[in-house]
């Protein structure tokens, strides 16, 4: 006896695991039916030729029982010379009459034959006695041995019919009630389906900024009550979000003042040392503060308005005002038309990004790109020690920070990476981090639909 060893760490397959059903369920609710209606009709046309048979085979049965007897009677009362002349007029489809002994052979085994034998039997067989032998070799094919009233062989070769031939037209008629089913089992799938896809759709626009689509309010019991819950829930969610926002601006208000206060007594102390560090202290604090608010609010989502901007020009403002600031921040490439999108919100993420470039390598290079399919690339390059590949992704957590000294001036707040990602989802676009050859970190930000599908398709 085998048994199933359980390897560690490994979930037990489902039913529908070794079923190797489809993944969707409008996939999987379509096979069910299809099947389902595919065995009962199957089902059903065998049923109904198995009784269409034995109907027939009934009907036939009688009626080789009367014309059988009518026409041994028939030839029993005919003279011995006009005799063979009547067989070819006695004779049918399914049977006809030898004038001699015929045959020899074992009685029948099939079924069918055996049915005929018995129902020629039981209608001359008190008359005339009778034997039955199959016919070697010929398929179903039997005969019966009689002797008339005046000693003559008569021999019955038989040659039995299964039933009626299926008429020409029957297969495109199951083909065509086929098809029915199948379009309407498509179309009850995909209306028991649709709602549960508009729920899975309004899930995923849902974004930080709460403003996800609606769903109507309509259809079966069901789907209402899918869709009220749904929209209750979104309206519930952005309320409590509210609520933190508020709670969080008035702790961001307060801490503000005596922030102050203490960089005021800072001020006039005659401590020069200590109130170097205090006021460093204070000035970390302020910072901190400041940026897990803005952290907060990234993930409420920003409510800024998407507009049309030149993102050359506003990209080269960026790198100018750094230029100015006498840090070497270089710009190459252009995107070379307007976009659609929130310039405050991609001034902070592009910011953020060569702030931290010009933190670990002292440098920043800025590449913009339009691509063929309709969306613009720009990347924050530097030649810095670059990230681990294994951390790429856990860098966007907030306060993560792979220096370990814990010193703000060197490791930051560990906050803006996680408000760059944040706000690249609000603005419905992409930011990954990826090494670069020969050293140093990539930070490319990829806006999806930044322009027409007429204006990608000039760009091929």
């Amino acid at each position: 006896m085998s048994t199933r060893v359980e390897v560690p760490g490994e979930a037990p397959r489902s039913a529908a695991a070794w079923l190797r059903l489809p993944r969707t369920l409008f996939a999987r609710l379509a096979v069910i039916l299809l099947v389902g209606l595919a065995v009962a009709q199957g089902a059903a046309f065998w049923l109904t030729m198995t009784e269409r048979d034995q109907s027939m085979t009934n009907v036939m049965t009688g009626y080789v029982e009367r014309e059988v007897a009518s026409s041994v009677a028939l030839l029993d009362h005919l003279p011995p010379a006009e005799r063979a002349a009547w067989l070819p007029r006695l004779a049918r489809r399914t049977y006809d009459f030898i004038l001699g002994p015929g045959v020899g052979g074992a009685p029948p085994d099939a079924a069918l034959s055996g049915r005929f034998a018995q129902s020629i039997a039981d209608g001359i067989g008190k008359r005339y006695p009778l034997t039955v032998n199959a016919v070697p070799g010929q398929g179903e094919r039997f005969q019966i041995h009689l002797r008339l009233s005046d000693g003559s062989p008569l021999t019955i070769d038989m040659r039995p019919m299964h039933g009626t031939p299926v008429s020409s037209w029957l297969p495109f008629l199951l083909a065509l009630q086929l098809a029915v089913l199948v379009a309407c089992c498509w179309l009850a799938v995909r209306l028991a389906t649709r709602p549960l896809a508009q729920l899975a759709h309004a899930a995923d626009t849902l974004g930080p900024d709460l403003k996800g689509q609606r769903l109507p309010e309509e259809g079966p019991d069901e789907v209402l009550r899918a869709a009220k819950a749904f929209n209750a829930m979104q309206d519930r969610v952005a309320m409590y979000m509210a609520q933190r926002m508020q709670i969080l601006a008035a702790i961001t208000h307060d801490l503000q003042t005596p922030i102050t206060r203490m960089r005021l007594r800072v001020d006039v102390m005659d401590d020069t040392a200590t109130g170097a560090k205090l006021r460093q202290d204070l000035q970390e604090m302020e910072t901190l503060v400041k940026e897990g608010v803005t952290y907060a609010r990234t993930l409420h989502g920003t409510q800024e308005a998407a507009v049309r901007v030149d993102p050359d020009a506003l990209i080269e403002s960026i790198v100018d005002d750094y230029r100015d600031a006498r840090k070497s921040v270089s710009l190459e490439g252009r995107i070379g038309h307007a976009m659609v999108t929130r310039p405050q919100a991609l001034r902070r993420i592009v910011g953020n990004l060569v702030d931290n470039a010009l933190k670990f390598s002292g440098a920043a290079e800025i590449e913009m790109k339009a691509l063929a399919d309709g969306r613009a690339r720009i990347a924050v390059m530097d030649r810095g020690p670059g990230i681990p590949e294994a951390s790429l992704e856990a860098v966007f957590e907030p306060f993560v920070r792979l220096e370990d000294s814990r010193n703000r001036e060197t490791g930051g707040t560990g906050l803006g990476l996680a408000i760059a990602r944040q706000l690249a989802r609000a603005m419905d676009a992409t930011l990954t981090l990826h090494p670069r050859e020969g050293g140093g970190l990539e930070a490319r930000l990829v806006l999806e639909r930044a322009f027409s599908s007429h204006r990608a398709g000039a760009l091929l």
